[in-house]
């Protein structure tokens, strides 16, 4: 691992799921954040850059404002975070500045499954291994999507046609090949029998031209997550076929899981925090604890609530020991789809 100090690894992880839900953090080195904090080993002297490796509205952008506001508001933070977008490289743009500054613990960013799949592609000078965990903070569903007038009633319907004949139904996703969608829907279809390198995948610039595309008759089924596609499952317009987590998503309750359907896979959208290389052990304490507490927060309650999130933290620890089992099942999954460079 690239820091300073090294880490004590955590024992070998459970393998067979693309998701690690590891129980919350316990034996965290620090017991305090924030003014009031009674850790007393470091505290930022300056206020921290926060950046969003994408552009505003998105899903990196949200995640960011919105804990920077959670965590200000709750005084968890003895400087202000302020968001700056870099945008470019689906997140080779952010992560390469970050990396330009080792040992900085005034910097951090907001991650998630692109700080792997975008390395493993070969479009990133940069890894997850080149950076500091500090905390994993939520998850949310894909979800499996048709109109509401298709044939297909169930995910195992979709799944017999695939099997079948792959390249016979068109599968619109908000992100590019080898990325988010396309790996989440590739996993479900290769677990479901399905030949995955064969599926008609169609990207597109974000989840909404998908669920544009599908609706206006483009393609027969699309992949998003689970918060893009609410609205027009409660207007009548989609139906999920299923969502890719263990449990049942919140916004979604009627939906089932893939294992439901009889398709074991499991797939989240997980979203944390990172920073350069070579924190420092206080360092990484004082951000870890902040956050543990900010995700413990009614504030921040109310916010996963309304933007469809599940809260699942993991200290920096057992965030570095998911990121490494996930690499490897990512790494399987982009070689099944002939996309791993």
């Amino acid at each position: 691992m690239s820091r300073s100090a090294p880490r004590a690894v955590m024992a070998a992880v459970a393998a067979g799921s693309a998701t690690l839900l590891l129980a919350a953090c316990g034996g965290q080195q620090a017991t305090g954040a924030g003014s009031g904090s009674d850790s007393g080993d470091w505290k930022p002297s300056k206020p921290i850059e926060y950046v969003a490796p994408a552009g505003t509205g998105g899903g990196w952008d949200t995640l960011a404002r919105t804990s920077a506001r959670v965590l200000d508001e709750a005084n968890l933070i003895d400087k202000p975070l302020r968001v700056v977008n870099k945008p470019g490289g689906g997140g080779a743009i952010g992560w390469s500045y970050i990396s330009q500054h080792p040992g900085d613990p005034h910097k951090l960013f907001v991650t998630s499954p692109p700080i792997l799949l975008v390395p493993l592609a070969g479009e990133s000078q940069q890894s997850y291994d080149d950076f500091t965990p500090i905390a994993r903070l939520n998850t949310e569903p894909l979800a499996y999507v048709v109109k509401a007038s298709s044939p297909f009633k169930t995910f195992g319907d979709l799944a017999a046609k695939l099997k079948a004949d792959p390249k016979s139904v068109s599968i619109a996703g908000g992100s590019g090949p080898g990325s988010l969608d396309h790996v989440g829907l590739a996993g479900a279809v290769k677990a479901a029998g399905a030949d995955a390198s064969k599926v008609k995948y169609v990207p597109f610039d974000g989840g909404g031209e998908a669920l544009t595309a599908l609706l206006g008759g483009h393609a027969e089924a699309a992949v998003a997550g689970a918060s893009e596609v609410t609205g027009l499952v409660k207007s009548g317009d989609l139906r999920v076929l299923a969502v890719s987590t263990k449990e049942r998503s919140e916004i979604l309750p009627d939906a089932p899981t893939l294992t439901e359907s009889g398709v074991k896979y499991v797939f989240d959208i997980w979203r944390g925090v990172m920073g350069p290389k070579d924190l420092t052990e206080p360092q990484i304490a004082y951000y870890e604890n902040a956050y543990k507490k900010m995700i413990e927060s009614d504030a921040w309650k109310a916010e996963s609530k309304k933007l469809g999130w599940t809260n699942s933290y993991l200290g920096s620890e057992e965030f570095d020991s998911f990121l490494h089992q996930q690499n490897k099942e990512l790494s399987s999954i982009l070689s099944d789809v002939g996309l791993k460079k």
